[in-house]
């Protein structure tokens, strides 16, 4: 009875250990920025580890070609472009909070992640 308790000490601890990196690993996220591009530099977004766009620029002369399908397809390809290296930078912050554990789901997970909200496209 009393081993069974000195697991589940173990445990919670763990799991408070564990708790207090993802908040660390959530925070340092929070201050990661990426940027994609697209056109030659033309479309700019920043990104967040957080998944979140920052700022979009777009450069004046694809406005005055007016050409609106050019400008929405290089805004989506540099927000994919920015969403790839944070998937790598979130995967790297993972790493360095693993502390060197080897966690073999751990890639594929993070090879998912926001896969879910954009109906499985990366």
């Amino acid at each position: 009875m009393f081993k069974g308790l000195g697991q589940l000490t173990s445990l919670l601890k763990n799991a408070k250990e564990i708790q207090g990196r993802m908040h660390e690993m959530q925070e340092a996220l929070k201050r990661v920025r990426v940027s994609g591009a697209a056109g030659g530099g033309m479309v700019t977004v920043e990104m967040n580890g957080q998944q979140q766009v920052l700022s979009c620029r777009i450069d004046e002369q694809l406005f005055a070609a007016g050409d609106r399908e050019i400008v929405e397809d290089l805004v989506v390809a540099a927000c994919n472009q920015a969403l790839d290296k944070v998937k790598q930078s979130a995967a790297d912050e993972m790493s360095k909070m693993a502390g060197g554990f080897d966690i073999p789901e751990l890639g594929e997970a993070l090879s998912k992640l926001g896969n879910e909200g954009a109906g499985g496209q990366s």
